[in-house]
């Protein structure tokens, strides 16, 4: 089988991104990609990750890849959950406070900063637009985030996701309470929800 078509297989099984150590792993060398990416064949999106010229890249599934620290949380999640009609400009990741992610994905992402054994409530794994799966936030929690920050991530948005949550039949409101007692913000919760129910 020639390169290129074990590529695309590989790609086709990966959610259309080829790793440099996934092709490493099927005798396919780092000279082999970069010769291909010098020909056009491939194109490099991230260190260590390829795609071809002509597919559309899953931002969020290459930036999943690049770290396992990383969770997909407030104005992301909400996009994830379809709670936003619009891709954020920028995508939000939580970490935990120990963690240390590359200054690639600090530049491309806004960065939240959690206690490490916070970091895993609430934890799931959604479906990006392309389909490919990366971990993000349940609903619950990003609310809770996003009252965390409300400062940060702005009112208008802050509210809408509110809105949106207490209308919805999905909604949890014993998991919500739950989380928002451990992310001591359930007296602002209260507050908010108090108004909207």
């Amino acid at each position: 089988m020639d390169v290129v078509r074990e590529l695309a297989l590989l790609a086709e099984a990966h959610g259309g991104i080829i790793e440099t150590k996934v092709a490493e792993r099927h005798d396919i060398s780092r000279t082999m990609l970069f010769a291909l990416h010098k020909k056009e064949k491939l194109r490099r999106i991230a260190q260590g990750q390829y795609i071809f010229p002509d597919d559309i890249q899953d931002e969020l599934l290459s930036l999943s890849r690049r770290s396992k620290k990383i969770v997909f949380s407030h104005e992301t999640a909400l996009f994830l959950h379809g709670f936003s009609d619009r891709t954020p400009f920028e995508h939000t990741i939580t970490i935990p406070s120990a963690a240390v992610v590359s200054p690639e994905i600090r530049a491309e992402c806004k960065v939240y900063y959690i206690k490490p054994e916070l970091f895993e409530l609430g934890k799931t794994v959604l479906k990006t637009t392309q389909g490919n799966k990366v971990p993000a936030y349940d609903l619950e929690r990003t609310v809770c985030d996003l009252i965390r920050s409300r400062s940060r991530v702005g009112t208008e948005t802050f509210l809408h996701a509110l809105k949106l949550y207490a209308s919805s039949p999905a909604k949890d409101l014993h998991r919500l309470y739950g989380y928002a007692k451990q992310l001591h913000v359930a007296n602002v919760l209260r507050r908010y929800l108090e108004v909207l129910l």
